[in-house]
């Protein structure tokens, strides 16, 4: 189930897929955020957490807002976010990304789980190096606050 769920989040990525989180997120989806020290429960708070990072990570390289480049290395977007790895085990999926924001390189994961109708139960987010950390905490808190959401 779980790569038909990865298939489904590069879909979405790429502005594909018709039902959006919507159709990927559980109601009860816990999101854990490299920013956040506190779990966000529920489809509607995790829905802004992933569009508020979709505006930030899109990487230096992408053009305007909203989703990041496809899920692919691109070659003609040297900068722009994109996955460099998968494992995918069961009903979990480990994402290894690359962006540079800023001009300063972020590598981090998505660790996705899914549950047995194939929507996602659960989304964490983990982030090195520690500048990339902080620069992303700062231009999520300013997504959020857009949004009308505390940052932590």
């Amino acid at each position: 189930m779980i790569e038909h769920v990865v298939e489904q989040w590069h879909r979405y990525l790429k502005g594909e897929l018709p039902g959006g989180l919507d159709e990927l997120l559980d109601d009860d989806v816990v999101f854990y955020s490299p920013i956040v020290f506190t779990p966000q429960r529920g489809k509607a708070i995790t829905t802004l957490y992933l569009q508020a990072a979709s505006v930030t990570l899109p990487g230096d390289s992408a053009s305007g807002g909203g989703a990041p480049p496809p899920a692919e290395r691109s070659g003609d977007l040297p900068g722009a976010f994109h996955y460099t790895k998968k494992v995918l085990d069961g009903d979990t999926a480990v994402l290894e990304f690359e962006t540079t924001i800023e001009g300063k390189y972020v590598n981090g994961v998505d660790i996705i789980r899914c549950n047995d109708v194939g929507r996602i139960v659960e989304f964490r987010v983990m982030i090195r190096p520690l500048q990339a950390v902080n620069m992303v905490h700062r231009q999520m808190a300013e997504a959020l606050e857009t949004m009308g959401l505390p940052a932590s």
